[in-house]
């Protein structure tokens, strides 16, 4: 065969090829439209899973249903789901792009466009000037035939299907739950393929990159204050986000109540003293000790004494007691010790030192007004923190008092002490610190821009202090 009638061959073949009949258009239409669809569908997958909140997957967990066991399987392999979803979306989508270009094309020939670009010329002659015919039936040509569809794409393949899923995303997730497991099983090693160079990826970004690009406290502080709103409703806000920053950073030592201010029974006393303990003290739970505070045995919950107010002297309490007992160290994060406390479902803990004796108490009260300020109930007759406040710049405190709760009160950062503090979680502990022994009455110790005097002392403690701030002082609120 000459090579002219081949080429003529080719030029018929390539004919019948882009030159679809009426049916074949009509077909194809009805496939974009049911690949249209299957893009929204996977697309909505991708939001249904992954949107799942802790009590959806609960109903899940608790379900026999074989489909919730598939939602299930799914979310427990985020991953390779994410992986399968793509690599889905990805096929349907080229399939689309493909398709619209077999039906579009012999229904918008170049021919067209070209007289469209003519009729624009036309309409407007000074495009004349910059560009021609050609070049504006190419423009329109991308318009029309790739922005179009992009924009099909967009709106019904991911916007639409997303925002649906977002409202409905269980009983989607249950929809798709079989297809997602066929598809998964069909795309296995392509998935297998994108997940192992991500997880290359990670690793080559984690060594490094390392830990040099994670903001220090300090800036986290800045952010905040940046972000929330200078107006004075908006100061108690910044306070809690900043408490939740440095929440897993503060020990049990720091919020915990020494064992002296502690309100506890021996077991041996009779039960009139101890509903006099219990009425004066106000508390709704009493540590139970032998002999000692530091063999706390139980604890009392001031309910269960409800039903037996009327009972005589002798009656055996001690039935009452609890010993279900946490006992903690002062080291311990508060942030593990609130898991410990939700997983156990108690309120109180016994802090122990390092030589196994008890320090103190701590409670889910303590934990949460770490985050939140001081928490007063019905039942609180006094103020936690006990000080006098002179004026602006001047405050007394008891020396017992947590240096927490003496940084909130005179509206400073709870780590400004943090250099000198060494050991100590007290006032009375930083002024040892910073004098270097037991300061007798009168004594003024000046750190940065604080000056701390010992009001009274006797000779065990330090029973109260004076800080003053100084007014041109950055840490002065009004300064």
């Amino acid at each position: 065969m000459e090579p002219e009638s081949i080429q003529q061959l080719y030029q018929v073949i390539l004919i019948q090829v882009n030159s679809p009949t009426a049916w074949e258009i009509v077909w194809g239409f009805a496939g974009i439209f049911l690949l249209l669809f299957g893009s929204a569908l996977v697309s909505g997958a991708e939001i249904a899973f992954f949107s799942l909140g802790g009590s959806e997957q609960e109903l899940l967990e608790d379900s026999e249903e074989v489909r919730d066991q598939r939602i299930l399987y799914l979310i427990s392999h985020p991953r390779y789901l994410l992986a399968t979803i793509l690599v889905s979306n990805n096929f349907i989508n080229v399939a689309i792009i493909v398709l619209s270009n077999f039906v579009l094309t012999p229904l918008l020939p170049d021919s067209q466009f070209e007289v469209w670009g003519q009729r624009l010329l036309s309409m407007i002659p000074a495009l004349g000037e910059i560009t021609t015919a050609s070049n504006l039936a190419t423009v329109l040509n991308i318009l029309i035939l790739t922005v179009g569809v992009t924009f099909l794409l967009v709106l019904f393949g991911e916007v639409t299907p997303k925002v649906y899923a977002k409202m409905n995303n269980l009983q989607l997730a249950r929809f798709m739950s079989l297809p997602l497991i066929l598809l998964m099983r069909i795309l296995q090693p392509a998935n297998y393929f994108l997940v192992g160079m991500t997880s290359v990826v990670e690793r080559r970004l984690a060594s490094s990159g390392g830990n040099n690009n994670q903001p220090s406290r300090e800036e986290i502080d800045e952010a905040i204050e940046l972000t929330v709103s200078k107006e004075k409703e908006s100061e108690q806000e910044v306070d809690i986000l900043k408490s939740i920053v440095k929440f897993g950073e503060v020990s049990v030592k720091q919020i915990m109540r020494s064992r002296v201010d502690v309100v506890a029974v021996d077991f041996r006393i009779d039960y009139h003293r101890l509903l006099k303990t219990v009425q004066d003290s106000g508390y709704s739970r009493i540590p139970v000790y032998d002999e000692a505070f530091d063999n706390v045995t139980g604890i009392l919950y001031a309910k269960d004494l409800l039903g037996h107010l009327q009972e005589s002297r002798d009656f055996e309490w001690q039935e009452l007691i609890r010993t279900n007992i946490l006992y903690v160290p002062e080291a311990k994060k508060i942030d593990d010790l609130l898991k410990e406390f939700q997983r156990k479902r108690l309120h109180m803990a016994i802090v122990v030192d390092e030589y196994g004796g008890s320090s103190g108490i701590v409670t889910l009260e303590d934990i949460m007004e770490e985050i939140i300020g001081d928490i007063q109930d019905e039942f609180d007759s006094e103020v936690e923190v006990e000080y006098q406040q002179i004026d602006e710049h001047h405050f007394i405190f008891e020396g017992k008092t947590l240096l927490n709760d003496v940084c909130r009160v005179i509206g400073v950062d709870t780590s400004t002490f943090d250099e000198i503090k060494g050991e100590s979680d007290s006032l009375a502990g930083l002024i040892l610190e910073l004098y270097g022994g037991f300061p007798p009455k009168d004594t003024e110790i000046a750190y940065l821009d604080f000056s701390f005097k010992t009001v009274s002392v006797n000779k065990r403690r330090i029973e109260k202090v004076l800080i003053s701030i100084n007014q041109e002082s950055k840490y002065n609120p009004l300064a």
